[in-house]
């Protein structure tokens, strides 16, 4: 695949994130007018790891079907990580060019939705059965000369591709997942970008501090605490979630009605140089579970 068509879909998925998370404009905003410029760690999507019957056969909506698309990219899967109390699981992946390319790395995580409550677990599948799922691999396959084409028609992965669900499926499953609640309502929508502070060059915002200070004094409503720490490599903190206004369907009349709910954060992160043996240091450039799930947490409903 073509560097320039990953390159170029992530920009559209930008656009399209940054058009409903202002938090993300306005960090965009403040770096430029510090003289700074922007650039992009990493890129978090969400799905569910069970398997639906689709025209195109048996289909895993977990990590597995954005994750053949990664690959297409040319990404590799190399660092895993599990979240047991939560009944998540999540892989990153790089591009073995992002520093040439200047390509984000993507984190991308499921819900195992058999480890779920049975009654819970029922209604997610219900809800997400379906013939919507977009065959990406014969979109790739069909690939022609015209690649604006192919990237407008990759763009439309990254959606809900199932019905809206009944709203008290919401409500239910949220008690027990609000990691799920999010997925039946958003699919594949982008969870979040990343400001990537390393890359920001302006003395008035040397470090994630004085960023995250900067955004609030603009009142961008930032997470309390900046997880991590510089001896581990990576320290992380992000906005919370804006709320959007976002369709289910009525129980009693199948009508489509709207209700607020979690969308996306943005997020800033900072990366430090680790001892990777005696006498050599890297720049760390994978991630830390403990501040993943305290990310996780951002789009709970009433998140403060």
């Amino acid at each position: 695949m073509k560097p320039e068509i990953t390159r170029n879909l992530w920009e559209l998925l930008w656009q399209e994130y940054s058009a409903r998370v202002s938090y993300a404009r306005t960090y965009e905003q403040m770096i430029t007018a510090a003289g700074g410029s922007i650039a992009n760690d990493h890129i978090a999507f969400r799905s569910l790891r069970t398997t639906v019957d689709s025209p195109h056969g048996k289909v895993n909506l977990g990590i597995d079907y954005l994750g053949q698309l990664a690959s297409a990219l040319g990404y590799e899967a190399v660092g895993e990580y599990t979240f047991s109390e939560t009944h998540l699981y999540a892989r990153h992946y790089r591009h073995p060019q992002q520093e040439e390319l200047d390509l984000p790395k993507l984190f991308i995580s499921e819900l195992i939705v058999d480890e779920l409550p049975e009654a819970i677990a029922q209604l997610i599948h219900q809800t997400v059965a379906g013939d919507n799922l977009l065959n990406y691999s014969a979109i790739l396959n069909a690939f022609d000369s015209n690649a604006q084409r192919l990237v407008k028609q990759l763009q439309k992965i990254f959606t809900r591709p199932w019905q809206p669900p009944k709203h008290s499926i919401v409500e239910k499953v949220n008690a027990v997942t609000q990691y799920g609640a999010w997925v039946l309502l958003h699919g594949y929508a982008v969870n979040h970008f990343t400001g990537y502070v390393n890359r920001q060059n302006t003395p008035q915002y040397p470090d994630i501090d004085t960023t995250a200070r900067g955004l609030a004094k603009l009142g961008v409503p930032m997470k309390a605490k900046i997880e991590g720490d510089i001896a581990i490599g990576l320290r992380q903190t992000a906005t919370e979630a804006v709320i959007e206004v976002i369709p289910v369907l009525d129980d009693i009349t199948n009508a489509e009605i709207q209700i607020p709910w979690t969308y996306a954060y943005y997020e800033i992160a900072q990366r430090y140089m680790i001892e990777v043996e005696p006498g050599k240091q890297e720049l760390f450039d994978a991630f830390l579970g403990k501040n993943a799930q305290e990310l996780f947490e951002i789009t709970r409903l009433g998140f403060a």
